[in-house]
């Protein structure tokens, strides 16, 4: 039980891209960190040929649906690339909730959703890849799994995504890793 599905990473690109995968596979346990080795495998395998975010999902799913097929299992996976030479981002969403960009001169927040399938489900589906231009400096990317905004109180109530934007707003003036700890301690005294 305490040993889960869910990843990230970070990807050294060609011509100094910069690759970010988040993923969470289905289920619970050392089944669940299996099949997502197995993925992390076949992701750093594709990405030795990297062409775009979309293409090497597709030919991760390729892969993964090859092997998940007399399991049902899937994962969701947000893959995000960022050109630091063209200040911007690629992404794909297979199935994952879609990142946050904080905008701190706004104090608002936007999206980078898109469509897209868990993986491990059809063999042949297409991912659509979405692009973003340039950023302002000091804008935040926030990429979650489901384990965040989904947790409970004692009440029921879910942490939810209000939250976390709140934290973000309040710390975002503090580094990476300042940020993160932020949210984990946030919610970790919400849950109790």
């Amino acid at each position: 039980d305490e040993t889960g599905g869910d990843y990230y990473d970070y990807i050294e690109l060609p011509n100094g891209r910069l690759g970010i995968v988040v993923a969470d596979a289905s289920g619970h346990g050392i089944d669940a960190a299996l099949h997502m080795t197995t993925a992390r495998a076949f992701l750093l395998f594709a990405a030795r040929n990297f062409q775009g975010p979309a293409l090497m999902l597709d030919e991760v799913n390729q892969y993964l649906t090859r092997d998940s097929a007399s399991t049902s299992r899937f994962m969701s996976m947000f893959f995000l690339e960022i050109d630091p030479h063209k200040h911007t981002l690629r992404w794909v969403r297979a199935g994952h909730e879609p990142a946050m960009v904080y905008h701190p001169e706004a104090n608002d927040f936007s999206e980078l959703s898109g469509d897209g399938m868990a993986m491990g489900v059809l063999t042949d589906y297409t991912f659509k890849e979405y692009t973003a231009g340039k950023l302002t400096p000091g804008c935040l990317v926030i990429i979650t799994t489901d384990g965040i905004h989904e947790t409970r109180n004692d009440d029921g109530e879910m942490f939810g995504m209000d939250r976390l934007r709140a934290v973000i707003r309040k710390h975002s003036q503090d580094g990476a890793h300042q940020i993160q700890s932020a949210i984990i301690e946030a919610v970790e005294a919400f849950r109790g």
